[in-house]
């Protein structure tokens, strides 16, 4: 049962930030308003492929609609993952916007494993609540992939593919509560390549002043960008 609730909700939250309603939706699956209304309250099962049916109705991946036990150990549990990411099938991430002077956060979900060593993951970026967190600015999808000295995670915004991001973690093979990476990608407002620190945590973080003195350029960055002429993290 609790399956089928966890599923019902990721269906409500997507239809709604999708702006669709039970009848829109019904329509576009070939389903009663009614039986809609069981999946999303989790009254009833959902067939395989009607999962499939509704996902490609909302335009999200049909992973995006599964039920992912936190830290449950099945991803990212192989020997090559390093200690940083192991176990982990969903982590958190936070960065400050200057644009608009404000702390955006993401949560990261590894949904499957991939070819060659990736992992499929989302990304679901700027939100206003964590239980809700697939309603949000951007999503983002992609893979994460482990190195010896690095971890590089490649994602595309679902919505607008032009906006490529990719974020480098350096020797996440050294286990900590979290871990900076440098996060480059493009900005729509304004229309610009941008490159930013962002802080990546196992478990959300407090949300205080401390956190966005933290993430805000500082005079060891500047020192930095002078002495290599690049924006670098470590």
């Amino acid at each position: 049962m609790m399956i089928r609730e966890e599923i019902g909700k990721k269906i409500n939250i997507y239809r709604r930030a999708k702006k669709m309603t039970l009848e829109e939706l019904s329509q576009r699956v070939c389903k009663s308003k009614s039986t809609l209304s069981k999946y999303e309250k989790g009254a009833i099962s959902i067939d395989i492929e009607t999962l499939y049916d509704i996902a490609s109705a909302l335009n999200i991946h049909v992973e995006q609609l599964l039920y992912i036990t936190p830290q449950e150990g099945n991803l990212q549990n192989d020997a090559a993952c390093p200690a940083f990411f192991k176990d982990l099938s969903r982590f958190y991430a936070y960065y400050f916007d200057g644009r608009d002077h404000h702390l955006d956060r993401s949560v990261f979900d590894v949904l499957s494993r991939g070819e060659e060593g990736k992992y499929r993951l989302m990304m679901y970026m700027n939100f206003k609540n964590y239980d809700s967190y697939q309603d949000c600015e951007n999503t983002y999808w992609g893979y994460i992939q482990h190195f010896d000295a690095m971890s590089r995670i490649t994602l595309t915004n679902k919505d607008t593919p032009m906006e490529n991001v990719i974020i480098q973690v350096l020797a996440s093979f050294l286990d900590s509560p979290v871990k900076w990476g440098l996060f480059t990608g493009f900005s729509s407002r304004p229309m610009m390549p941008v490159a930013l620190k962002i802080l990546l945590s196992k478990q959300p973080l407090k949300e205080e002043e401390s956190l966005v003195k933290k993430l805000k350029v500082s005079r060891e960055d500047v020192r930095n960008l002078k002495h290599y002429n690049m924006l670098s993290v470590t």
